[in-house]
């Protein structure tokens, strides 16, 4: 298990993370653990590597945009990635992360982890289906960890990507038959960037999104 000194090195070096921003980061990690019980926030196999495998993991997708302040993520269960991005963004005027998250005792952890760290949040308690469909403000980044196939969460984030967002996800070893699978219904214009946590992972970042005519 890495220690809070480790955390702060590795965090500090290899993403630039401020002072600040790690101290929240610690007031997230030990919520995390208190909540893990009643709430099954990540894989009980996963809790003692939370700092690499779970917060710097996320850190990867704030680095990528870090000029953003606009984000909206996917089926934020414990907050991987989208409560890390928005602690990241604590400091800065007018930054908001949008959180969906159906389950309401997830919920109301990231809205306590918000309340104690002060990270710009809105939590939305609803299915990513009903958020989608009634959302209209601007958004410049969409992400999603961990939730569901590259196809589906495609779907999911084509309307931003069309009015500007560039969509941020998460993928682990299987990622290149993901993406073949997502191509046969979608034209994407996409980057595989190599994950620094996870060898056989990736972070696919997709600027175009067009659904593909079926012909008979």
């Amino acid at each position: 298990m890495m220690d809070i000194e480790e955390a702060r090195a590795l965090l500090e070096s290899d993403f630039d993370v401020s002072r600040e921003t790690f101290e929240r980061l610690v007031v997230y990690v030990d919520l995390v653990r208190k909540w893990q019980k009643s709430q099954n926030l990540v894989a009980p196999s996963t809790l003692p590597q939370i700092w690499t495998r779970h917060v710097a993991d996320s850190l990867q997708v704030w680095a990528l945009h870090r000029e953003a302040t606009r984000w909206l993520d996917f089926g934020s269960g414990a907050g991987f990635p989208g409560l890390v991005t928005a602690i990241c963004l604590a400091d800065r005027p007018g930054a908001v992360v949008h959180l969906v998250e159906s389950n309401r005792g997830k919920a109301a952890f990231l809205r306590t982890v918000a309340r104690e760290t002060g990270a710009p949040v809105v939590v939305h308690a609803e299915r990513i289906e009903t958020v989608t469909t009634e959302f209209d403000e601007p958004i410049e980044v969409v992400t999603a960890r961990a939730l569901a196939s590259l196809s589906i969460l495609v779907g999911f984030a084509a309307p931003f990507v069309a009015r500007g967002a560039v969509a941020v996800f998460h993928k682990g070893q299987d990622f290149a038959a993901e993406i073949t699978e997502a191509t046969l219904s979608w034209d994407l214009d996409l980057i595989k960037h190599p994950s620094r946590i996870d060898a056989a992972g990736c972070l696919v970042e997709i600027r175009k999104i067009l659904a593909k005519t079926r012909t008979a």
